[in-house]
């Protein structure tokens, strides 16, 4: 299974980006879906959880601001990010917690990471 996602770069502080994060490979099927940052210096942090059925979950810090979505059909979980802030400088990893099989466990799987980068 391999997660590839895109979306990242560099924007202003007020502004927006949308990142996306499609699983290909051998995957059964996908629980759910969430978009992971870490900053320099920093743990990394939960900052969006979609489950199967839709039903979502921020971090303060982004809430009002972010918006988690899904494609089951494509197995694509995006990230639209608006009014952009400098504290939200970080990369972003996407994950999934999918099964290989019916009778597999669910387990994590990663994407690469995407860098955001918010000037002041």
């Amino acid at each position: 299974v391999q997660l590839q996602a895109s979306g990242g770069g560099l924007v202003q502080a007020g502004g927006y980006l949308r990142l996306s994060c499609t699983a290909s490979g051998n995957i059964f099927s996908i629980n759910d879906m969430g978009w992971y940052r870490q900053a320099p210096g920093k743990q990394r942090e939960l900052v969006a959880v979609i489950g199967r059925g839709g039903l979502t979950d921020y971090t303060d810090s982004v809430k009002g601001r972010f918006t988690i979505s899904r494609d089951n059909a494509k197995n694509t979980v995006y990230l639209q990010m608006n009014s952009l802030k400098p504290e939200d400088t970080a990369v972003y990893y996407c994950n999934i917690q999918g099964r290989r099989t019916m009778l597999a466990s669910p387990r994590d799987y990663w994407g690469q990471g995407t860098k955001v980068t918010v000037s002041s």
